[in-house]
């Protein structure tokens, strides 16, 4: 069994860099290719808004879910685009299809019954230049075909991206 140790452990950790590599890989293809989509921000508790380094978010496409009855657990948010590329929800759907044309998936999960997550709900900073993104408006996410989104910035009422 000792013999067999050391090649067990190296073969794990070539499986966990090929992993890490191709998750990489993915999100780069995300941000290279992927649909800017911008999702309006929902208000948040101002005495949470801020807290240390990072920002929690909460958008528009998430909110009055409870009107959606049943919604999956986990499934997708389709979209349509305004001429600004700012989301309006259409509907929430478990399977990737049906898609009409113009319309975009987000892949979100449901804790609950009365939330949305679609996985970047925090947007992290560096410290002491909270002030700058405190007027945020809109989230700006690539997404793939898949529903894939990555959360790439924050963005202004003018919808400019706050660097």
């Amino acid at each position: 069994m000792k013999r067999y140790k050391w090649f067990i452990i190296l073969l794990n950790l070539i499986f966990l860099l090929v992993y890490f590599n191709h998750s990489v890989a993915k999100k780069e293809a995300l941000l290279k290719d992927g649909q800017l989509i911008l999702l309006a921000l929902a208000p948040v508790d101002p005495r949470s808004l801020m807290q240390g380094d990072y920002m929690a978010l909460r958008y528009d496409i998430s909110e009055d879910i409870i009107s959606h009855k049943n919604i999956p657990k986990r499934g997708y948010c389709v979209v349509r685009l305004d001429s600004n590329n700012v989301a309006n929800k259409v509907r929430f759907q478990k399977d990737l299809t049906p898609l009409n044309a113009g319309e975009y998936l987000i892949e979100y999960t449901s804790p609950n019954s009365w939330n949305v997550n679609i996985g970047a709900e925090s947007f992290f900073f560096q410290e002491g230049r909270a002030e700058k993104y405190e007027m945020a408006k809109y989230g700006g996410v690539k997404v793939d075909k898949s529903g894939n989104s990555l959360l790439i910035g924050l963005y202004d009422e003018q919808r400019r991206k706050i660097e």
